[in-house]
C-alpha cells in the first residue's frame, strides 16, 4: 500500500506510481487517438460532401449515454471501495483480537515452552492468513519450531490448521486443569473470532462483482468510445482524437480502479498493508510478552 501526505496533493498531480492508470492505459490512450484520426481523415477524405449536421444529433445521444454509465461507475467504485474497506476493518479486529488474546494467555497460563508456542501460534495466523488470501501456501515467516511446521504443512487450509493446533493446547491446558472453564471460555472467544475474520475475508475474496455486471460496463464503455468521436468531430475536428483520449482515459481508469481494490488482499500498490499489520502483531505479542 503506498503512504503518502494527502495535504501534498499538488506534488502527486506530477508524481506516476507503478499503478498509475495514465501509464497503464497510455498505450490503448494511445491507439484510441490514433482510431479518432484516422475516422476523422476517413470521413473529411472519402466523404468531402457528406453533411457533418447528421452527427451532431450523435453528441445530445453521448451525452445522455455517458451520465448513465458515469451512475454506473459510481455504483461500481463505491461498492469496490465497499469491499476494500470492509477487509480493512477485518484486519484491523485481527491487529486487536491477536492483542486481546497474548494478554490473556500470559496472565491465564505460567510462563513456559507451552506459553511460549501458543504466542507463536498467535502470531503466526496473520503470516499465514495473508499468504491464504494470495492463494499462497507459505510458512516460510512463522514463528514456530520444525516439527511444528511439518504438523502445520499436513493441512490443506492452513489458517485453520493453526487454528487447530490452538484448540489442541487449550485441550491440553484444561486436561491438565492449567484453565478452568472460565478462563477456556475466555481464550475461545478471541479464537473464534479468528474464524470469523478469516471468513469473511475469504468471502470478499471469493465473491468478486458478478461476471455479467462487469463484462455488461466493459461493453458499455468500449462502444461507448468506438462510437464517441462522431459525436465531436464535426466540431472539433482534429481536437477530438484528444478529446476522445481523455474520456477514454477517465472512464477506463475508474473501472481498473475498482477492480484492483475490489480485492483488497494483494500485493497491489493500492491493497492493504497486510505484510505491515502482520509485522505490526508480531512486535506487539513479542513486548506483551516480555512484561
Amino acid at each position: 500500500m503506498i503512504k503518502y501526505n494527502p495535504k501534498l496533493w499538488f506534488t502527486h498531480i506530477f508524481h506516476f506510481y507503478k499503478s498509475d492508470t495514465l501509464r497503464i492505459l497510455f498505450p490503448e490512450i494511445i491507439l484510441v487517438g490514433l482510431y479518432t484520426w484516422v475516422l476523422n481523415y476517413g470521413l473529411h477524405y472519402f466523404f468531402p460532401s457528406l453533411n457533418f449536421k447528421l452527427f451532431k444529433n450523435a453528441y445530445a445521444i453521448h451525452t445522455l449515454v455517458g451520465f448513465v454509465m458515469g451512475m454506473l461507475l459510481v455504483f461500481r467504485t463505491n461498492t469496490a471501495y465497499e469491499r476494500w474497506w470492509e477487509g480493512r476493518k477485518l484486519w484491523g479486529s485481527l491487529v486487536n483480537n491477536s492483542r486481546h488474546l497474548a494478554i490473556k494467555t500470559t496472565y491465564l497460563i505460567p510462563e513456559s515452552n507451552e506459553q511460549k508456542e501458543f504466542l507463536a501460534l498467535i502470531q503466526s495466523f496473520p503470516m499465514v492468513l495473508k499468504h491464504h488470501l494470495r492463494d499462497q501456501k507459505n510458512i516460510s515467516e512463522v514463528l514456530l519450531s520444525e516439527e511444528k511446521k511439518q504438523k502445520l504443512l499436513s493441512y490443506q487450509h492452513l489458517p485453520n490448521g493453526l487454528i487447530s493446533m490452538m484448540y489442541e493446547k487449550l485441550h491440553f491446558w484444561k486436561e491438565n486443569k492449567t484453565l478452568s472453564d472460565v478462563d477456556l471460555l475466555l481464550l475461545d472467544q478471541e479464537i473464534k473470532s479468528f474464524t470469523d475474520i478469516m471468513g469473511a475475508c475469504e468471502r470478499i475474496k471469493n465473491t468478486p462483482i458478478p461476471f455479467s455486471y462487469t463484462l455488461f460496463i466493459k461493453k458499455f464503455i468500449f462502444i461507448y468510445i468506438l462510437t464517441l468521436p462522431l459525436g465531436f468531430i464535426p466540431d472539433f475536428g482534429y481536437w477530438s482524437v484528444l478529446i476522445s483520449g481523455f474520456v477514454f482515459y477517465v472512464f477506463v481508469s475508474i473501472e481498473l480502479i475498482a477492480e484492483e481494490i475490489e480485492d483488497p488482499f494483494g500485493t497491489d500498490d493500492n491493497d492493504l498493508p497486510t505484510d505491515e499489520l502482520s509485522k505490526k502483531i508480531e512486535q506487539n505479542i513479542d513486548e506483551i510478552a516480555k512484561k
